[in-house]
């Protein structure tokens, strides 16, 4: 996957319900689009490299290194 100005990194730092799916302390790509529903879910690339819906409350946003991104975009293509 190429990452570009659409795609954002988050920290998960909650996974109730969802513990397979997700790492407390985890880097996630997240994906482009505004927050949906009471909830706010965003779309993130999961452990098993599909992209769901989850609380944006799970996470944090962050800002990676460029060599960090291109370990990323290494790691998905």
């Amino acid at each position: 996957m190429m990452i570009d100005q659409d795609t954002s990194f988050v920290l998960c730092v909650e996974n109730e319900g969802f513990e397979v799916a997700l790492e407390k302390r985890k880097v996630y790509l997240r994906l482009a689009g505004e927050p949906i529903g009471e909830d706010r879910l965003i779309r993130v690339i999961d452990e098993s490299g599909g992209d769901y819906l989850f609380p944006s409350s799970f996470f944090v946003p962050i800002i990676l290194p460029k060599a960090a991104t291109a370990a990323f975009e290494e790691a998905s293509a």
